[in-house]
């Protein structure tokens, strides 16, 4: 009769698990009893020699002990905005690599959206972690690393426009007179919902779609974090970034993790802090390529403010925003 210690299969790892130790061994499993199977095959083997091998490639395997982080990386639709949380995430690995061991990152290059992307790593599979703006159903479906990765900087909006309507947004606007004015966001933003809930017409369409929506006059404005639309026009004739106007909400974006993956959660709690308290984040976030000069940018002084609500802050995200140390201020 076998053994009931658990050997079983995952992905590309081979996962040996007794009642104690759970160690995975790249493309073999070893079982500590009376049986051993190694790539499928069973040997009756007594106890000794199954010590004798668990040891061995115990040794032998330990490089293969990293923690592999695999996220989603576009190859079809590339948004270069998103190396700045991969560079996030790398500092934060790095920060803990004396406590936590090494790693390797591991871009999956498929086409998934960001509501698919969710759903997969709530199933934990394929994927290890993701980062988006964090509302209260994300935060119960899976583990969220509560340190806002832009400083809430997705919360200031500011507009793309086509070219040559300026003059349609005014200093003189009241909230009233945009909220008649559609707008376009993307399905399964947040701030498609946080913009409804404000009362303002949300045209939403999928997100590389947008720009050829606003163009073809879906709706006349499109609201973008203050450091996306500088980009995403560079090369664009026909739309210009709006001057005049700033949305602002509380928006945080984190690290999400499946709920069980304790380990991945606890590291990058433990090396995003590490690098808050030693500057390294703000260091980061203030010279990357991506949010580099967007204060100049912008020239807030100059924009009219208009302060919205967001209803899908949890009570802990709330209970963030009193740390003056975790977020911009303009």
């Amino acid at each position: 009769m076998k053994s009931a210690v658990n050997c079983f299969q995952y992905d590309y790892y081979q996962i040996f698990s007794t009642g104690l130790v759970k160690y995975k061994l790249g493309g073999i499993i070893v079982c500590w009893h009376y049986w051993s199977i190694i790539d499928g095959k069973e040997l009756f083997m007594n106890k000794l020699s199954c010590l004798h091998l668990f040891l061995f490639f115990l040794t032998a395997c330990s490089a293969v002990a990293d923690d592999v982080v695999r996220y989603v990386a576009s190859e079809k639709y590339p948004d270069p905005k998103q190396s700045y949380f991969v560079d996030m995430l790398t500092l934060a690995l790095e920060e803990s690599r004396e406590k936590y061991g090494d790693f390797k990152l591991q871009p999956l290059t498929v086409e998934m959206a960001q509501g698919r992307t969710s759903v997969m790593l709530e199933r934990n599979e394929y994927l290890d972690l993701t980062w988006r703006m964090t509302t209260k159903v994300q935060e119960k479906r899976l583990q969220a690393i509560y340190v806002p990765l832009l400083k809430g900087m997705m919360g200031y909006r500011i507009f793309i426009i086509r070219k040559g309507e300026q003059e349609r947004f005014s200093k003189t606007m009241s909230l009233e007179d945009l909220q008649d004015i559609p707008l376009g966001q993307g399905y399964n933003w947040p701030d498609s919902d946080i913009l409804t809930y404000n009362d303002f017409m949300v045209v939403k369409g999928y997100d590389i779609h947008l720009l050829s929506m606003l163009e073809k006059q879906r709706f006349d404005y499109f609201p973008r974090a203050i450091h996306e639309p500088w980009l995403e026009v560079k090369d664009k004739s026909g739309f210009v970034v709006e001057k005049n106007i700033m949305f602002k909400y509380p928006a945080p974006i984190y690290f999400f993790v499946n709920k069980g993956n304790t380990h991945l959660h606890q590291r990058l709690v433990f090396g995003l802090n590490k690098a808050l308290a030693s500057g390294k984040f703000d260091q980061l976030f203030y010279h990357h390529k991506v949010t580099a000069g967007i204060l100049d940018k912008v020239k807030n002084d100059n924009r009219i403010i208009f302060n919205l609500k967001n209803p899908l802050l949890s009570k802990k995200s709330q209970g963030l925003l009193s740390n003056k140390t975790l977020w911009l201020s303009l």
